[in-house]
């Protein structure tokens, strides 16, 4: 048969040394291409020629499979250990910072203490303040409560608010609480700003004053609500004054009403003026009564108009003087 020693029927034969070098450095170029990046390689380049070139070996490469294989080989390696190990040597030696261990107590807590706030207002110089008075029964001995102020930026259990910070307290082995306050600058003066400790009572005071804020002097005013309401502080404003009513027909405007005649007595009170939309009101009282027709007047009769009505009698015609009206 014309099989190789240690083939198996219907197979390729046994692979060769070169074979299997062959076939090895496929599979590391695969692998290399999965995980390495040539473009932070430092040791990579792209000549004139289109080939590829490793600047540690110095060796030629057609392409990057083969470079990267290169890189996976025992030169390539043997180089590099080289290339860490000279530039340790020349690398001057720094001094290592000294970090100092803290050693984090482990207590056991036994709750919060009690506490008292007390809110002061001094009228002399217009600081409010504040009083702390926290009780420490159970404090180990030998130890006293600490105190600090904390941004609204350092801690992590409420939404950050600028116009707050907090005033913490501390003392093993009772829990850490804390006091939100308003953050404004605090007056560190001796007199106003200090803290006591009783170890007979086991009670800790803390007194602080805020620093009272310049004056708003110009301060603009707020405008006025959407609802036509007007903002806090500022006075209301004067209500609109109704219009003149127009002037009566006939009369040229600024000129004074012309006074009516007095009614006659016993006659029926003058009808009111017509208005200008809709029907005329009904005067006070129920609607006046109708007055009679006139009676018939014969040829010859005299008969004076408004005489039946008792109203005064009316004026005669305007004419010129001296010219009757034709009948």
């Amino acid at each position: 048969m014309d099989r190789e020693w240690g083939s198996k029927p219907g197979s390729g034969g046994a692979a060769s040394a070169q074979n299997e070098a062959i076939d090895r450095r496929e599979r590391l170029r695969r692998l290399a291409l999965e995980t390495i990046d040539l473009a932070k390689d430092p040791y990579f380049m792209r000549n004139h020629l289109g080939s590829y070139e490793c600047k540690l070996c110095l060796t030629l490469h057609n392409n990057e499979g083969n470079y990267l294989a290169h890189t996976q080989g025992k030169r390539h390696q043997t180089n590099l250990a080289k290339r860490a190990a000279r530039e340790a040597k020349d690398a001057p030696a720094q001094p290592q910072p000294n970090k100092r261990k803290v050693n984090v107590r482990k207590t056991v807590k036994i709750g919060r203490p009690g506490y008292r706030v007390t809110k002061q207002f001094d009228p002399e110089t217009k600081q409010r303040s504040l009083l702390f008075q926290i009780e420490y029964p159970e404090i180990e001995d030998l130890s006293k409560p600490r105190h600090r102020f904390m941004s609204s930026y350092e801690q992590r259990i409420q939404p950050f608010d600028k116009r707050y910070q907090y005033l913490l307290f501390a003392a093993e082995p009772y829990e850490i609480i804390a006091f939100k306050v308003p953050s404004i600058e605090i007056d560190k003066s001796t007199p106003k700003f200090f803290s006591h400790w009783d170890p007979d009572s086991k009670m800790f005071t803390l007194q602080l004053y805020f620093k009272p804020k310049p004056l708003e002097m110009n301060k603009p005013q707020p405008p006025p609500a959407a609802n036509g309401t007007a903002a806090p502080g500022v006075p209301p404003r004067p209500p609109p004054q109704a219009p003149p009513p127009p002037p009566l027909q006939g009369l040229p405007p600024g000129a004074p009403p012309r006074n009516a005649p007095p009614p006659m007595p016993g006659s029926a009170p003058p009808p009111p003026p017509p208005m200008a939309n809709g029907p005329r009101p009904m005067p006070p009282g129920g609607a006046p009564p109708v007055a009679p027709p006139p009676p018939p007047v014969g040829p010859g009769a005299s008969y004076t108009p408004g005489a039946q009505l008792n109203r005064p009698p009316m004026p005669p015609p305007h004419g010129f003087p001296g010219q009757q009206m034709q009948g």
